[in-house]
Formats: structure tokens, sequence, C-alpha cells
């Protein structure tokens, strides 16, 4: 009778186990949430979707283009784009290959991915993601072009003659007394 009783609660276990959703691991659809993002932050970019991109931007999140003047902070990065999303003019970039990392906390994570642009050909980008209530956000990106080493010193005397003959750059404005602080602490 006790053999009886002990296989019907091992049964009993079993069944109940087996009509139980699997519990997630915890942080396991970070990488996952990530790509999601950035691939959904680049999608809205490339249909000029001003709402759904800068969503996925925390509001003090900084842009730094692939011009030495593109240094972008929050407000400054929403008012650069406005006047092309809102003519439907976005840009696309076509991501190739993305490594996402999650720091152990959790709280932070970072990319690298190489892009494909129909103008610039392949190009690359890095950032910086916080996760806050609502979900993970974009607080810091940069776009650059790879440049072969075997090219690199050419380009590197294009851009030098370039810088010596553009007009000197008007200097940055002050900074505001207090930094602007988005939902999740970032700054």
């Amino acid at each position: 009778m006790r053999k009886l009783a002990i296989a019907g609660m091992v049964g009993l276990m079993f069944a109940a186990g087996c009509s139980t959703p699997p519990v997630p691991v915890e942080g396991a659809n970070d990488v996952a949430d990530i790509n999601a993002l950035v691939d959904d932050w680049h999608d809205a970019a490339s249909k000029a979707d001003f709402n759904r991109y800068f969503g996925h931007l925390s509001t003090a999140a900084v842009f730094i283009g692939t011009d030495d003047t593109e240094y972008w902070k929050g407000r400054q990065f929403r008012d650069f784009a406005n006047p092309y999303f809102s003519q439907g003019k976005g840009w696309t970039y076509v991501p190739v290959e993305r490594h996402v990392y999650v720091a152990d906390n959790r709280e932070t994570a970072w990319f690298d991915e190489k892009l494909d642009n129909e103008k610039y050909g392949r190009c690359r980008g890095t950032g910086v993601c916080v996760l806050t209530p609502g979900g993970w956000r974009i607080v810091h990106y940069t776009l650059s072009f790879p440049v072969p080493n075997d090219v690199a010193e050419p380009v590197v005397k294009i851009i030098a003659e370039h810088a010596r003959a553009a007009p000197a750059p008007a200097p940055p404005a002050a900074p505001a007394s207090t930094p602007e602080v988005d939902q999740a602490g970032a700054r």
C-alpha cells in the first residue's frame, strides 16, 4: 500500500510538473529583447517614424554621427531629425551582424553591429542600453565608417585637408546648469 501511495504521489507531481509552464530563466530574453529593440529602431528610422524611433531612446540619449560635428544629446537629436522625418525622409541602415552583451546586474547592456547603407556601404554602430521600468532604452549610439588599414593613411589625409579648408566651427553652447535626466536616471 505504501508503494502505491508513493507511486501515486510521484505520478501527481509529474503530471503537475508537465501541466505547469516552465519558469523562464531570469535575463534569458534580454539579448532577444535588445535585438528586437535595435531592429525596430532601425526600421523606424527607415520609415521616418519619429515617435517610434525616439521612443526607443532615453530622453537624454547621446547620438554620435559619422561627421566630426555630429554630437547630439537628448532634445538636440530630436530637433535635428524632426525636419527630415516630418518630410518622410529617414535613413536606412540594415543590420548585418550584431553582438549584444548584458551586464550581470541586468541593468545595462551594450552592443556593436555591422550595418549596410545604400550610400555609404558598410558601417558600424555601437550602443549602450539601460533597463527602465518601460523596458530597454538606448542611451548612447555611435555610427561610424570602418576604414581598411590599407587605405587609412590617404583617408586620414583627405579628412585633415577637409578640416583645414573648413571654416572654424562655432564654439559649443554652454551646458545647462542641471543635466537632463530620464526616467532611468541615465544622464
